[in-house]
């Protein structure tokens, strides 16, 4: 095992002393040199000898000690090689493997406060997190990270930025309903002046690095990187203090032994970028003994283009037969539903659904105080006793899961609040989706049943005015990229028709194409029973067996914003290659499939769009050894084929 070189500069470390130790992934490929200069920690990382990040600071300050200048590294574990496998069947892979170099530095104060630097380097990225290893029984508060992320002038980024607290309808942000700013200069101050949100994509030269975080527990606020970035240096920010429940302070509060969220950087290519599971990786573990009431799945929707009023009883008892008809899992019932259906009418439609095979999830208002969304139900999940009730209840009444929206921001009270209801749920098998929600951040592999999470200018604004519909095409060519690399995304995919006076850009099969491209445990999709059964038969054919699981993903072409083209393989063996350009002009697309292991397969069947409106379905023939599949693309089209 290589420990990493060390090298001293100085006379025992006295005035202008450097200090430096290498920490290198297990292929030598990736290289993190960690310096104590004068007492301040910071590190770079190099990729095959190219500088990628370069030097940026560590540590952060306590109220009582700061632990990010005049520290002495007082010991340091030797580089030991850690290993991990899991599954997480509703994500973009089910089966994962992660192999890192580890490395800890112990910091000192001068006043002998400890606080443990953790260095874990794998071949496709590096995660670093502070721990504070004594327990004295008093309660720690973070003012603020000294972390920072340094790149070179010359470097591009695609960023979305933070929303400003208690903005937006009804004074519901921020919600990470933003679109990206894409291939901008380094150094560029976010656009709302709140910051920017993770996950964070830059490319320096040719290597690209997607910044987030992970591991986020009880006692931490959500992270994001602040409005300015002096000279390409990004340092992680704290929430607006306007984010919180009641009175609590949003940063930092925590009883030691304590581990921080861990501050992870994918890099490499863009290929290992995107197919990077490092926000996983380095979650918590599952939690055990944990029988759900459901498992990944597929969903029927009303509420998109039928809106609050037609959360009725004959209406949604017509999407469970609209899912049931499809194969799909799961009919959501969204807002309005305590005051349309009703308890009593609300357990024949569980009832009904269970003849059906379609389980029933329900919409809830987190709502307490901090935002005047009006929706019911409301109020009913602002205490531990209100919540067990409910909870109980739902499951007395057949419900499997629950919607629950509108949060108020990324203070530590609301991470709190995120994960209270995620563990009482889990007992009950129920199962989560988070809306108007933060980023989860590794959550989903924590907490099983966090099937997915919206955090995402997902579908519904598409439905509220023509400007995101003609925005549409590069942002969901971009989400890919950057939201929906590690974790679950509820955009709410394939509208086929309209939404109502809104003039869609995006074509037929694009929309399709959504369905493969965007990964979430439970998919909701946004179209109608009255439209899908006017489509082809080979559209309904392949929105009824697209997978809910995906095995495994490949990234085949594309670029953030202009084109994604990704493979993914279900349970079958199949792997289902679909493609979306989020350009106004047209493409012609080659990619390579023979990395897919397609065996004796020379050709395949290819949904995209016709020479007019509408879908072609035809055979495309896939060319020599590498079995290059070609497709001409439409402006903001795309393109959907199952092949093995």
């Amino acid at each position: 095992m290589n420990n990493g070189k060390r090298w001293v500069l100085g006379f025992l470390l006295g005035a202008g002393a450097l200090l430096a130790i290498e920490v290198p992934s297990p292929d030598g490929r990736l290289l993190v040199d960690v310096t104590v200069r004068d007492g301040a920690p910071a590190y770079t990382v190099r990729r095959g000898g190219d500088l990628v990040v370069e030097e940026s600071r560590l540590g952060l300050v306590r109220a009582d000690a700061d632990f990010s200048r005049d520290l002495r590294l007082s010991g340091e574990s030797p580089v030991k090689l850690v290993t991990d496998r899991y599954e997480l069947p509703g994500s973009k892979r089910r089966v994962n493997v992660y192999r890192a170099n580890r490395k800890t530095f112990r910091m000192e104060t001068a006043g002998g406060q400890l606080m443990d630097l953790v260095f874990e380097v794998s071949d496709g990225g590096v995660a670093f997190r502070y721990v504070f290893p004594k327990e004295d029984g008093t309660v720690r508060e973070v003012k603020e990270e000294a972390t920072t992320f340094r790149f070179a002038p010359d470097a591009k980024a695609w960023l979305q930025p933070m929303s400003v607290a208690k903005s937006g309808w009804a004074h519901t942000n921020p919600s990470y309903e933003e679109y990206h700013e894409r291939e901008i200069a380094v150094g560029t101050p976010s656009t709302l002046g709140a910051g920017w949100v993770f996950p964070a994509l830059f490319r320096t030269r040719d290597t690209w690095v997607l910044i987030s975080e992970t591991g986020l527990d009880r006692g931490y606020c959500a992270s994001r990187l602040r409005h300015e970035s002096p000279l390409g240096e990004y340092r992680i920010g704290f929430p607006d203090v306007r984010e919180t429940i009641g009175e609590e302070p949003v940063g930092p509060r925590f009883f030691t032994p304590y581990a921080t969220p861990w501050r992870l950087l994918a890099i490499g290519d863009l290929k290992t970028v995107v197919e990077s599971t490092l926000g996983t990786d380095l979650a918590q573990p599952a939690i055990k003994h944990l029988k759900l009431a459901g498992e990944p799945g597929k969903a029927a929707w009303s509420w998109p283009k039928l809106g609050d009023r037609q959360t009725t009883f004959e209406v949604q008892k017509r999407f469970i037969d609209y899912a049931a008809d499809m194969g799909w899992a799961y009919c959501l019932i969204d807002a309005l539903w305590d005051a349309q259906i009703g308890e009593a009418k609300l357990r024949d439609l569980t009832a009904y659904g269970r003849e059906k095979k379609v389980a029933v999830l329900v919409w809830y208002n987190s709502n307490g105080s901090w935002n005047d969304a009006p929706q019911t139900p409301k109020n009913r999940l602002l205490t531990p006793e209100s919540r067990k009730a409910e909870f109980a209840r739902l499951r007395e009444n057949g419900v499997a899961g629950v919607k629950i929206d509108f949060f108020g921001g990324d203070g530590r009270a609301f991470i709190g609040l995120y994960q209270s209801l995620l563990e009482e749920c889990a007992p009950l098998g129920l199962l989560v989706n988070f809306h108007g929600a933060t980023l989860p951040r590794g959550w989903a592999r924590t907490y099983p049943n966090l099937l997915t999470v919206e955090a995402v200018r997902g579908y519904e604004f598409i439905t509220f005015d023509q400007a995101n519909a003609d925005r549409a095409p590069a942002h969901m060519a971009m989400l890919p990229f950057t939201r929906n690399v590690f974790d679950p995304m509820d955009f709410t995919p394939v509208c086929l028709e309209g939404p109502g006076k809104i003039k869609r850009r995006t074509t037929l099969a694009a929309e399709l194409a959504t369905a493969v491209l965007f990964t979430s445990g439970i998919q909701h999709y946004v179209e109608i029973p009255e439209v899908l059964a006017k489509q082809p038969d080979y559209v309904r054919s392949a929105l009824k067996a697209i997978p809910a699981v995906w095995e495994e993903s490949r990234f085949l072409a594309g670029y953030p914003g202009k084109l994604a083209v990704f493979a993914r393989r279900g349970p079958d063996g199949r792997w289902w290659v679909a493609g979306l350009n989020g350009e106004a002009m047209a493409k012609t697309v080659e990619v390579s499939l023979a990395e897919l292991g397609i065996g004796k397969t020379n050709s395949a069947m290819v949904i995209t769009d016709g020479p007019a409106v509408g879908f072609d379905c035809r055979e495309a023939v896939l060319d020599g050894a590498a079995k290059t599949l070609r497709i001409e693309l439409k402006p903001f089209g795309g393109f959907v084929t199952a092949v093995r």
